[in-house]
């Protein structure tokens, strides 16, 4: 008898700027058997892209794989789509899935398809945000990151990033896009997809902070370069990543203030936010991640991943002061620690982010 379908599906999206091999990366990742319980949304205007893997046709717009992946063609409402392919599964018409996989348009913000997720009252009982895959076109990325800020986004948000045409690509401009890429996003994983152990179950199915995730989020360089610190964003991008820590054991009802207040008036502009509590009462660390407004559950790690002991938050910002964060946060941490802890955003002064005495 198969395994019965989890609690709540993983969504995970698959998204990347027009071209960039988003649908040739998804073929090779269903080729792997641990997949084959996977569905596939396509949100793209043309065609279902998988066709020579197709096996069975189910109805007008879904597709048994070869591989045993569910996959469909989606033009109209997101959230009707995977409502429509969550009863078919519970009326036992499609074959049971333990994940879906959500193909974007190239030109498509990524946020309001995870918005759709976590805010739509039907979904979020079935559903809950996986990771995010951006691939990324070693041969046109840097173009694009000029001229279209989605491109932009889809890389800021990402939890992996696969780099695509690395084998069309000179081994310079392969090594400067990386370097521009660090400074839009610093800690997610990547990969090329040239590599022959890009690994299926690692793409689509490890959770944010597991494994080496939360290491790598909270170990990466987010210390300015040189050039940053006079002149911004040393590529002209308006997106920041930083990191600050704190000592001593939190207050999570003041953390959860802040955070919110912090959301609810600059979502728009919090591309992501992830981060490790040390929160008072609990021997594990909190972890936390969110992306713009939306705000993943908390989740209680079964320990911490190396010896040091304090929160860390990690943020990738547009637009956003890093030290004005800060102020604002520590304003708040005051009442419940009492400790100064430090900071590794670049300082510099400017008004204050919220609204909050002392901040």
């Amino acid at each position: 008898m198969a395994d019965p379908a989890p609690d709540y599906t993983p969504v995970i999206l698959v998204t990347g700027f027009l071209g960039s091999g988003k649908t040739t990366l998804l073929q090779r990742l269903l080729r792997d058997p641990a997949l084959a319980d996977t569905a596939v949304l396509i949100n793209e205007l043309g065609e279902v892209g998988l066709d020579h893997h197709l096996l069975e046709r189910i109805d007008d717009t879904m597709v048994l794989l070869q591989s045993g992946c569910l996959c469909c063609t989606i033009r109209g409402e997101l959230a009707a789509a995977i409502k429509d392919l969550h009863s078919k599964r519970e009326r036992g018409v499609v074959p049971a899935f333990r994940r879906l996989v959500v193909e974007s348009t190239g030109l498509a913000d990524p946020f309001p398809i995870l918005s759709t997720v976590h805010a739509d009252p039907v979904l979020k009982h079935h559903f809950r945000l996986g990771n995010v895959i951006t691939t990324v076109d070693a041969v046109n990325a840097m173009g694009q990151l000029d001229r279209q800020p989605e491109s932009v986004k889809q890389i800021a948000v990402a939890d992996r990033l696969v780099m695509t045409k690395t084998d069309l690509a000179a081994s310079g401009t392969i090594d400067r896009l990386i370097d521009r890429v660090r400074r839009i996003n610093p800690a997610a994983a990547l990969r090329r997809s040239a590599d022959r152990d890009v690994d299926a179950q690692a793409l689509l199915t490890s959770g944010a902070f597991e494994g080496s995730g939360a290491g790598r989020w909270l170990a990466a360089d987010f210390s300015p370069a040189p050039d940053d610190r006079q002149h911004g964003s040393r590529h002209g991008d308006d997106i920041r990543a930083f990191a600050f820590s704190l000592d001593g054991a939190i207050d999570w009802t003041m953390f959860g203030i802040w955070l919110t207040m912090l959301l609810n008036r600059h979502g728009n502009e919090v591309l992501r936010v992830k981060g490790i509590l040390n929160v008072a009462g609990t021997d594990t660390p909190v972890a936390v991640h969110g992306v713009q407004h939306l705000v993943h559950p908390p989740t209680h790690m079964r320990a911490w991943p190396d010896a040091d002991r304090r929160s860390r938050l990690v943020l990738i910002v547009r637009r956003l002061d890093p030290q004005a964060i800060e102020r604002s946060w520590r304003a708040f941490s005051r009442a419940s620690t009492g400790a100064p802890g430090s900071t590794r955003a670049e300082p510099a002064p400017s008004a204050c982010l919220l609204d909050q005495p002392g901040s």
